[in-house]
């Protein structure tokens, strides 16, 4: 006789940890993995094997956490709002910190205002081997905490975006400690000048990714950084004092240069642009939206040169059939192009540019009204390799868009139909063909219902973002459909769809998944609803609730209850109480993000206790300018000494 199969034995054990790991490989989503995770004890421990990355939400946890996942490389650290200076000597002192920290090669620190010198000093010291760092939206970190950032010797790419308070000394201790620095961001540091750069370009000759987008430079940081001889991309988004002379600097140095943005520098003219494209044949992407009104046919003429440009980016310049029949011709290997508030696009235009670029994946169309369907008839014949469509604001396109695109571009993922209104039930049929649509934007598209959304849900299993603002057609029917076929959905949008209920908040408890929602002005929504929501979907890190004037408390209540994972809120305008908002705002332990405007239900001493219960972890909050003479001065000072920035409305 055969032997007799337990219980316990199955498939699962024929399987060897090498054929788990390259399954688990293949898994391209966090929830995905998860899954994957809690599916057994074997699962489980291949898991811990093969993870080198960990987000971790309450610090004390991460020494047992770290000595479990023995490959642990990258630590994010930044959706947790106690990590302060004196929270750092704790998580380091347990036995096991020298044998996990020396592994730690990537550090993410962003939004962590509590972090200052001592903490970071701490944090180097252990970490011997960091080689990224993020510390963006930082505000208070300054100089000082950039000389003790200086001390990774072996830091090659840091981000320090929205780091108001470093200056050209922090930046100078940086370029000096860190040589081998091969990536930094400094987007929106507005107290690093030319100085800065100029030791920057003179220390670190590593660098090829440099940010200096909306600093205060001038053509002279230009001078500097076209010396960098493998620099390879360069942003320099919003640098309103760069003149020509510092693009013509670039078109003669940076001899590596692959990537160049200079979209929104209203100093410079097309004749600097076109010295950078004579001066550098091998560039891969042109970012220059929002710079020109319009571009000389002579300086597309260059791009005869450019044979390996992949992706274009000319949004907001005025445009003619002719430039697109040059850019046609000369850049076959253009895979992104956007065209998004460029003014005179026409049909034949588009039509001329796709005869020859039928290698494109991303197409923006944004507000270009005078498109017709023929235009997306061009389109889909050519480009079948498509990935991302945005139309948003194309007014005269009708349903047999979505029925070319439906047929033809079967690997769409991405599209934007919001504010086309011939769009219609009929045309989401069509488009449901597209089985791989991961994002969807429908809002202000009054001609659709729940009908055309059953048509989405039935096909698209792989949604993961949908926006249904204003589309006033969609009730609670198209809600129960999108629960039972789109159960991968992480963000939804169903501000002011006022028929939806109750009911529909019910049907969307089973989306799991659901982490980003957003219910503005949504009158049929009650205290019933939101506790049904709350319980449904724990992983809720983004709510909006703007206007929902018939939630009482105990929805409030259900959410302090079941939503611990909540980061982001909006509850202006809500009919919460005191108690509720107390409630809330004490229980909500990662609560980062808070709007509290109009409130009538709340008095002043409802929110100075709230706010007492947060402050220690609130980053930001919205609250009424009335109340600023109203709360005490000591609430005040408390949230803003501890890194929180108070907008008052």
């Amino acid at each position: 006789m055969g032997s007799t199969t337990t219980p316990t034995s199955s498939i699962l054990t024929l399987l060897t940890d090498d054929l788990l790991l390259n399954i688990l490989s293949l898994l391209p989503h966090d929830s995905d993995r998860k899954s994957f995770r809690f599916t057994c004890k074997t699962f489980y421990r291949v898991d811990s094997l093969h993870r080198t990355h960990i987000r971790v939400l309450r610090p004390e946890f991460l020494p047992s956490l770290l000595s479990k996942l023995p490959h642990i490389a990258s630590l994010d650290l930044s959706v947790c709002p106690s990590i302060d200076d004196a929270s750092i000597p704790l998580l380091l002192s347990s036995s096991s910190a020298p044998i996990w920290a020396p592994r730690i090669k990537r550090l993410k620190l962003s939004r962590c205002p509590g972090l200052r010198f001592r903490g970071l000093e701490t944090l180097v010291r252990y970490c011997v081997n960091l080689e990224s760092v993020d510390l963006c939206y930082s505000s208070g970190f300054g100089d000082l905490e950039a000389a003790a950032l200086s001390a990774s010797a072996g830091l090659r790419e840091l981000c320090l975006d929205k780091c108001l308070n470093i200056g050209d000394v922090g930046l100078a201790k940086m370029a000096v400690g860190c040589p081998k620095l091969e990536k930094l961001s400094l987007k929106w540091c507005f107290e690093i000048t030319d100085i800065g750069v100029e030791l920057l370009s003179k220390k670190c000759g590593q660098l090829k990714h440099l940010d200096i987008s909306y600093l205060k430079v001038t053509s002279e940081s230009l001078r500097w950084i076209s010396r960098m001889e493998r620099l390879e991309i360069l942003q320099m988004v919003g640098c309103g004092l760069v003149d020509d002379m510092g693009l013509q600097y670039i078109g003669k140095g940076c001899p590596s240069l692959q990537v160049l943005d200079v979209s929104r520098c209203h100093k410079l003219t097309p004749s600097a642009l076109s010295s950078v494209v004579k001066g550098h044949n091998s560039l891969l992407q042109l970012h220059a939206s929002y710079c020109f009104l319009g571009l000389p046919i002579t300086f597309y003429d260059q791009f005869k040169g450019l044979k390996k440009l992949k992706v274009l980016r000319i949004d907001g310049t005025r445009l003619s059939d002719a430039t697109l029949k040059i850019i046609s011709e000369n850049c076959k290997f253009l895979t992104e192009i956007w065209l998004g508030k460029c003014q005179g696009v026409t049909d034949a235009g588009i039509m001329q540019l796709v005869s020859g670029c039928g290698n494109l994946k991303v197409i923006n169309l944004t507000c270009c009204g005078d498109l017709s369907d023929s235009a997306i008839l061009a389109i889909s014949d050519s480009c079948r390799d498509l990935l991302c469509l945005k139309l948003e604001c194309c007014n005269l396109l009708s349903e047999w868009s979505l029925d070319y695109i439906g047929s033809r571009c079967f690997l769409l993922a991405e599209v934007d139909l919001t504010d086309c209104p011939g769009i219609n039930d009929i045309g989401l049929n069509y488009l449901s063909k597209c089985l791989g649509l991961m994002s969807l934007k429908l809002g202000l598209c009054t001609n659709i219902s729940d009908k055309g959304l059953s048509y989405i849900a039935s096909n698209c299993r792989k949604i993961r973002e949908l926006d249904l603002y204003r589309c006033k057609e969609i009730g609670d029917d198209g809600l129960a459909a999108l629960s039972c076929g789109c159960k991968k959905l992480q963000k939804l949008i169903l501000s002011y769809c006022d028929k939806v209920t109750d009911r529909g908040m019910e049907c969307l408890s089973s989306l799991e998944e659901l982490s980003d929602l957003e219910l503005r002005g949504l009158p049929n929504i009650t205290g019933t609803g939101l506790r049904k929501l709350a319980a449904g979907c724990r992983r809720l890190a983004e709510l909006d609730l703007k206007s929902c004037e018939n939630i009482d408390d105990s929805g409030f209540w259900a959410l302090a209850y079941y939503s611990r994972n909540l980061r982001q809120v909006n509850f202006s305008g809500c009919a919460i109480s005191d108690v509720g908002l107390c409630m809330v705002m004490g229980n909500l332990t990662r609560l980062q993000d808070a709007k509290l405007v109009n409130l009538v239900n709340v008095s002043v001493s409802g929110f100075e206790l709230a706010l007492r219960a947060c402050c220690a972890r609130l980053k930001k909050v919205k609250l009424l300018a009335s109340l600023r003479r109203l709360l005490s001065p000591e609430v005040i000072e408390t949230l803003e000494v501890k890194g929180c920035r108070i907008r008052w409305d």
